[in-house]
């Protein structure tokens, strides 16, 4: 017998959305590693100074540099709410808006490769 419809149902669902790479971007011109790597350190660097919580910026960091599975456990444990499953607008448990840029989550489709 068992009940109708209960092997559908996920028993973990949080209802948080799930972190996913944002989908291919291009920048305005191609560029190449190093200067994204600088366009990123730029923004990591400035960041804090536009409003929010030093300790929430350094868990976006770190969330954007890692791994997707381990992006979500740092999201989730720092009590981060993505609007977007790519993180490009998240918000802390006060309500506190944070904007990322797509080139801090991922590369450019026209992105200089040297051989």
């Amino acid at each position: 017998m068992g009940s109708c419809g209960s092997s559908h149902v996920k028993p973990n669902r949080t209802g948080k959305k799930i972190i996913r790479k944002p989908k291919p971007w291009k920048h305005p011109q191609p560029i190449t590693r190093s200067q994204l790597m600088q366009l990123r350190e730029e923004f990591w660097d400035t960041a804090p100074h536009y409003g929010g919580k030093k300790e929430i910026w350094d868990a976006l960091r770190a969330a954007a540099e890692a791994d997707l599975e381990l992006a979500q456990v740092i999201v989730d444990s720092a009590g981060i709410i993505a609007q977007n499953t790519d993180m490009t607008i998240c918000y802390d448990e006060s309500g506190t808006k944070y904007e990322l840029p797509k080139y801090v989550l991922s590369e450019p489709r026209n992105m200089i490769r040297f051989c």
